[in-house]
């Protein structure tokens, strides 16, 4: 009785030290959220869900506290130190010296990052803030305009209008594009970054085309790819609207991207598409 026991407690422990050992193995990839606008604190723990069920990733979603509105608080992001992905997506945010420190830290470590949309103006704080710089976070994290307006003229061609998406010729071998469809229709209005944006050495990965803008509208990349000034691998896009969450191709891009980013194999099967209906919010206070 007691030879079973023994063997029994053998297994038990080498059972747990197994599953610590997997746990550990699997990359954690973190989203950060607090966008005012698109609800993101509610399409991308869906996008959490389906990456832990079905495709082998750890996750965390942090939020604004105490809710998408709140600018000066994302709890929780000491958890960054053990990310592997961070993916954003923020809007004119004023965080605490404290919690951009672990911003930074991770910026610094050289690991990929991801933005959606409003990233490209994550954070909005007063000319002679001592946080200023971090107003530049679209440009020095993802290759994007450096904030709203301003000399890039970063903006967009109104709330009634939708994008028509394409894939760049010249790219369509990318991993990321894998699967996705080469023609597809998004509910984000364009964003323009043009002429200077994407920055210089940037890889376009998908091209945008307003449909019924509010001015004179030209093409717009909406993907791409690239190193950012910390020398890491970056993936951003400017769509982001929830019911672009809806849209097969747009699920497709964005779980091949974090594939990507974490420098593993894009999946050769597509697990299906994933039931998101989170409806626009807007500018609700």
């Amino acid at each position: 009785m007691y030879k079973i026991l023994t063997f029994l407690s053998f297994l038990l422990v080498n059972l747990c030290i197994n599953n610590a050992s997997g746990q550990a193995k699997k990359p954690l990839v973190v989203f950060v959220t607090g966008d005012h606008e698109y609800s993101g604190e509610f399409t991308l723990p869906l996008i959490a869900a389906e990456l832990e069920k079905n495709y082998g990733f750890r996750t965390k979603v942090l939020k604004a506290y105490p809710n998408q509105n709140a600018e000066k608080d994302i709890p929780g992001l000491e958890v960054l130190q053990e990310a592997d992905l961070v993916v954003f997506y923020l809007r004119w945010r004023q965080l605490p010296p404290e919690q951009l420190e672990h911003i930074d830290k991770y910026l610094k470590s050289g690991k990929p990052v991801m933005g959606f949309r409003t990233t490209t103006h994550a954070f909005n704080f007063p000319k002679g803030d001592v946080s200023e710089k971090w107003n530049a976070f679209g440009e020095f994290a993802l290759n994007a305009p450096p904030g709203w307006g301003g000399k890039a003229a970063h903006t967009h061609y109104g709330h009634e209008s939708s994008t028509d998406v394409s894939v760049i010729g010249a790219a369509k071998k990318h991993p990321i594009l894998i699967g996705v469809a080469p023609n597809f229709h998004v509910r984000s209005w364009l964003y323009r970054v043009l002429p200077d944006y994407p920055t210089k050495g940037s890889e376009w990965l998908l091209m945008g085309k307003s449909v019924n803008p509010d001015k004179a509208a030209i093409e717009n990349p909406v993907a791409w790819t690239g190193t950012n000034s910390f020398g890491a691998k970056i993936f951003t896009t400017t769509m982001g609207h929830p019911e672009d969450f809806q849209v097969e191709a747009f699920q497709h891009l964005v779980i091949n991207a974090i594939h990507w980013a974490l420098g593993k194999k894009v999946p050769k099967k597509w697990k299906g598409k994933i039931d998101i209906n989170v409806p626009y919010r807007g500018m609700v206070k």
